[in-house]
């Protein structure tokens, strides 16, 4: 969709405002979470699932009644917005759904180094993102219900991922850095800032804002990292970009998977500041595979089977 319904040059830009969503979800759920648990309905906690519930009830209505895939199917477009996008993506593009190429797909190095980076990624937010609040409590020694609202804190440093889009998009449109060049800046400085500050945590000790600082800071150089990778399929091939994602993404939700089981398994036993610097360390030598695969075999180009 977003390749139909986005200009070429603001491809990063789009992108980044549609993957804050997910993490804008995760700042709502947790903070609602820890109010729902306490003062919810039905017993506290049963509250959560009855009005996340709803709440996808309604977006799905939405969606339903809102969402085209492409201008030409939507019934509603002015005449002048459809000029507007044949002319900025191509009425070609628009309208032409050609075949999968399912077997170059699966044999190109790029989509599985985009695959393999995700996977990274993946591990390292979904780690965060479902284990987090467990470290709050844990070390940090906070409360169900200040601990709902704190463990949401550091997300909204991923809402500067549509930032790092329309940086990103500027360094493109200049013409001085081509994009396979800025991906990998992007990918690579991304991951390895963010191993600074995983390092960073085991000097914090039991500094409740500094950790928050920290983990700020760390979400906002993963998003650099996410708005790459969420944009890059759109690089390599625009009219197979959807079914690449979903290729991608099931191979990268194993990462996303064993995040949380990894890290509950060196935690079980013991949840201390020391089994978590482990936990910290596993997760900066995974950023850094990823990082080093996009690096070497990772590619910004729209690719020969791509039409």
């Amino acid at each position: 969709m977003i390749a139909r319904w986005t200009a070429p040059q603001y491809y990063s830009t789009v992108a980044g405002i549609i993957g804050v969503g997910g993490n804008g979800g995760v700042i709502v759920g947790l903070f609602l979470a820890g109010i729902l648990c306490d003062y919810g309905f039905a017993g506290g906690w049963p509250s959560v699932f009855y009005v996340f519930g709803m709440v996808g009830c309604v977006w799905f209505v939405c969606w339903c009644f809102l969402c085209y895939s492409s201008p030409y199917t939507h019934p509603r477009i002015s005449r002048v917005e459809l000029e507007y996008w044949e002319k900025m993506i191509g009425s070609v593009d628009l309208a032409r759904y050609p075949p999968t190429p399912w077997r170059k797909i699966l044999a190109s190095v790029p989509v599985w180094a985009l695959a393999i980076t995700l996977l990274a990624e993946y591990f390292c937010s979904c780690s965060l993102m479902t284990c987090l609040p467990l470290y709050m409590h844990d070390v940090l020694g906070l409360d169900m219900k200040n601990n709902g609202a704190l463990s949401a804190v550091p997300f909204l440093g991923s809402f500067a991922c549509p930032v790092t889009g329309v940086i990103a998009d500027w360094l493109r449109s200049r013409g001085n850095l081509s994009t396979t060049v800025v991906r990998k800046i992007s990918c690579f400085a991304g991951f390895i800032l963010a191993d600074c500050f995983l390092i960073l945590l085991r000097f914090v000790g039991c500094n409740r804002a500094l950790a928050m600082a920290i983990f700020f800071l760390l979400l906002v150089c993963i998003s650099v990292v996410f708005n790459c990778v969420i944009t890059n399929q759109l690089d390599l091939a625009p009219l197979h970009a959807g079914k690449i994602m979903g290729m991608v993404n099931t191979v990268a939700s194993l990462g996303a998977i064993a995040g949380p089981i990894v890290v509950g398994a060196l935690t079980s036993q013991q949840s201390t500041r020391s089994t978590w610097q482990n936990v910290f360390f596993l997760i900066a030598g995974i950023n850094v595979f990823g990082a080093f695969v996009f690096l070497i075999f990772g590619s910004g180009s729209r690719q020969s089977w791509a039409d």
